[in-house]
């Protein structure tokens, strides 16, 4: 038995998007686990809408997922003399015709199937020893001859048994009148030329399936078999698009997610393997299996993306995290962080557990990271009161004195304020976290103070007592 070999083949028509990811993964996967080999080959066939930014979005999408191919990327553009011997071999051996109908009269014989209540579909007005056959002079596609009785087969290794009686399929154009292949043909040449022998794609390509066999059958070629992947649906169950979340791949590098989480995340997106969710990539190469995947439709679960991303983030260190979050502060918002490693690291620490993703968590390290805080007007009008400025005023007298500035020194000093001022502790602990955050949610107070560091805290509880609107002698 040959070698396995995958394939995927995007067309650079757009970015490219989480459904054609799962496929890629699926075909780089299938390869690793049966040590063969996997290619990349851009369908760049369509001149009108195909681009050179898009196909850089592809190659940079697949490698920031780590989903390395064996060979390529190949391009069809450039595989121009290929389709053409392919074509002279169809007509040659009768398998392919001339079809010199202008579109008005295929509009023509469309509108008399209608008519007739017939299926509506190419006429085979040009087929030799069907029709009248094309006529001489004029500019003149090819079709194939698709035989006028009989079934194509072919057993889908998700969907099983699927059969195309013959009468479904119209004699469909493999080259048009300026020369250019179409589709169905290139694509089947490429496989055969590339020696695929799986080829794995959306189940929106079930209907060019037979029409491909077609092709290979005329040329003298075994197909490949053929995986036939069901959609991924939104969480409303509609087509997955921008109103689910990102639609780009690389959007999803631009909102702080890992590689590792995301690849993990679509893997499980129609295929399991009993009831494990998470798998490093080791893990998916060893237990991944075709036969696995569900046929039912995937459903993208933006929820369940972040719950996996956040199990990627907290599964660093803090000196990991701490690079990571440099990182993408660069790239993303072309700034450098405050303090050094091993500050970072502590700012991190206290903050991984309420994160899910990157942007997340340097959206949250604002307060540690800016001078220039931004509040909350609601916990602002709620927490700094009159009534709660002669407790902070109290308080920061305490905290000058402090020898040490750590999160023990400061919880004792906080208590022992309250303490003296008859109040709960949250009645103290509740302003200071409006005054030095700017909000109402954050870690365990002493643990932020202690890393916003002394200077920054006192100046901000400072302001703090003048957004309470009164000043009160410390005593």
């Amino acid at each position: 038995m040959p070698p396995m070999r995958t394939r995927f083949a995007p067309s650079p028509t757009g970015a490219l998007h989480v459904g054609g990811v799962r496929t890629a993964l699926f075909c780089q996967l299938m390869a690793r686990h049966s040590e063969g080999s996997f290619v990349l080959r851009i369908e760049d066939t369509d001149r009108k809408r195909s681009e050179e930014r898009f196909t850089e979005g592809i190659l940079e999408s697949m490698r920031w997922l780590a989903l390395d191919w064996d060979e390529g990327p190949h391009f069809q553009s450039q595989r121009t003399p290929l389709y053409r011997d392919a074509i002279e071999k169809l007509v040659a051996s009768g398998a392919a015709y001339r079809c010199t109908c202008t579109a008005e009269e295929l509009q023509t014989h469309r509108e008399a199937a209608k008519a007739a209540g017939t299926r509506i579909s190419y006429s085979r007005h040009c087929r030799p020893g069907v029709g009248p056959g094309p006529v001489e002079g004029k500019p003149a596609s090819l079709r194939i001859a698709v035989p006028l009785e009989g079934e194509v087969v072919f057993y889908d290794e998700i969907k099983g048994r699927i059969g195309f009686a013959v009468e479904e399929i119209e004699d469909f154009v493999i080259a048009r009148s300026d020369g250019s292949p179409t589709y169905q043909l290139v694509v089947a040449v490429d496989d055969a030329d590339m020696a695929i022998t799986h080829v794995v794609r959306g189940d929106d390509h079930v209907n060019n399936t037979p029409k491909q066999i077609l092709i290979y059958r005329a040329l003298g070629l075994e197909p490949p078999k053929f995986a036939h992947l069901p959609m991924v649906l939104g969480a409303d169950k509609g087509r997955l698009s921008k109103r689910h979340g990102a639609a780009s791949v690389l959007e999803y590098r631009e909102l702080g997610y890992y590689p590792d989480a995301l690849v993990n995340f679509l893997a499980r997106l129609g295929w399991s393997h009993g009831d494990q969710e998470l798998f490093t990539r080791a893990e998916l190469v060893e237990k991944f299996a075709i036969d696995d995947v569900n046929p039912s439709a995937g459903v993208f679960n933006a929820e369940k993306l972040d719950w996996v991303n956040a199990q990627y983030l907290r599964a660093r260190t803090p000196e990991e995290l701490a690079g990571d979050l440099r990182e993408f502060a660069r790239r993303e918002e072309n700034r450098e962080l405050r303090g050094d490693e091993a500050w970072q690291s502590r700012m991190v620490e206290t903050l991984r557990e309420r994160a899910s993703t990157l942007k997340g968590l340097l959206d949250s390290a604002r307060y540690y990271l800016d001078e220039d805080l931004i509040f909350e007007e609601a916990a602002v009008k709620k927490l700094l009161v009159p009534e709660a400025a002669p407790l902070l005023d109290a308080l920061i007298a305490r905290l000058e004195a402090l020898p040490t500035w750590d999160a023990p020194g400061l919880e004792e000093t906080f208590r022992a304020v309250a303490e003296e001022r008859d109040q709960k502790l949250g009645k103290l602990a509740q302003p200071v976290r409006v005054a030095v955050t700017g909000g109402k949610q954050s870690p365990g107070i002493f643990d932020v103070l202690e890393v916003i560091g002394r200077d920054w805290s006192l100046a901000r509880l400072r302001t703090g007592v003048e957004m309470c609107g009164a000043r009160s002698d410390p005593g």
